[in-house]
């Protein structure tokens, strides 16, 4: 009788363990602060704040090798963490596509979505005679030499392959004669296409909206699918012809390993996050525009920027 009830106390007990629901954890790859941090901490309020998880989602900051670190540890470790998610940005496909990681690949993870980003821009001076992206384009197809872009990022960094996108769609190739300047920061290069050091910059919205403001600048084209909210005159490169999207989006990924069920459920969160008025208010104050790209949709899109991303990055000399 004794051996019974003892069988059945820790049953009971192993029950009892089995249907306690632990919290989820969303791991940013950098330490507190910055994009990273932001998007584990600002989805994860919201989420739990909408009722959409039980418990507060768990902030892990685990910074190092520019992603690489955190992105080893969910691929080697945590491969079908069903309650793991970690944010994502542009940088992380970026080092993706370029090898930055020793060796992983963006298939080995699943991307569920994106909801938001600093759209990429294309800036000249207010007395630029360039009045359209197109005038630009045309300038540099005659002659690849006369337009000189600054940029924020390293050679081969997103800023530097915005323009050579655009490039390559209206049929250009030759990308190596395109020059670029690297400089330490955003506000730094569009210093020097202010001063008439550059002739053009490429960067982010948010790194030129002061100077939009001042009307030291004109913005020939916003890489973004739609006009952005409160910059309506500024026009895509979509509808100038030019098909490219170039965001610094903010995003989610999980492991490779967990169900379908579980990727159409995170997909599903950041879903409602997206459409919450939450969600809005933080994009205002953190200066991010619309953009919402989540589940299949979402993985596609990512595919087609890593793929032509390494393969100017290859051109480019960048990687082998």
């Amino acid at each position: 009788m004794i051996n019974r009830l003892l069988t059945l106390l820790f049953a009971g007990l192993a029950l009892g363990v089995s249907t306690v629901t632990p919290a989820a954890e969303c791991i940013a790859p950098s330490s507190p602060g910055g994009g990273w941090d932001f998007t584990c901490r600002q989805i994860g309020k919201i989420m739990f704040d909408l009722g959409l998880v039980d418990k507060p989602i768990q902030v892990t900051n685990m910074a190092g090798a520019g992603g690489g670190l955190a992105y080893n540890h969910v691929v080697a470790e945590r491969n079908d963490d069903a309650d793991l998610i970690v944010a994502a940005s542009s940088a992380t496909t970026t080092r993706l596509a370029q090898n930055a990681y020793a060796g992983m690949t963006a298939g080995q993870v699943r991307f569920v979505g994106a909801i938001g980003a600093d759209p990429g821009v294309i800036v000249v001076g207010k007395d630029s005679p360039f009045k359209t992206l197109g005038d630009m384009l045309d300038a540099i197809k005659a002659n690849p030499g006369s337009v000189a872009f600054a940029g924020g990022s390293a050679t081969g960094g997103f800023d530097h392959l915005k323009p050579l996108m655009l490039l390559q769609r209206v049929g250009f190739t030759d990308i190596t004669k395109v020059k670029y300047i690297s400089l330490d920061n955003g506000g730094d290069a569009i210093t020097q296409t202010i001063g008439g050091f550059t002739q053009a910059m490429t960067g982010d919205m948010s790194e030129v909206v002061g100077f939009l403001k001042s009307g030291d600048i004109r913005v020939l084209a916003v890489l973004t699918e739609e006009r952005i909210p409160g910059f309506e005159s500024i026009p895509t490169a979509v509808e100038q012809g030019v098909d490219v999207v170039a965001v610094n989006w903010r995003g989610l990924y999980i492991p490779r390993g967990v169900s379908d069920a579980t990727f159409d459920q995170w997909a599903e969160r950041l879903r409602k996050v997206a459409a919450s008025a939450e969600w809005k208010q933080a994009m205002v104050a953190n200066g991010l525009a619309p953009f919402t790209k989540v589940g299949n949709d979402f993985q596609n899109y990512v595919d087609q920027v890593v793929a032509e991303v390494n393969k100017l990055s290859k051109d480019l000399g960048v990687i082998q």
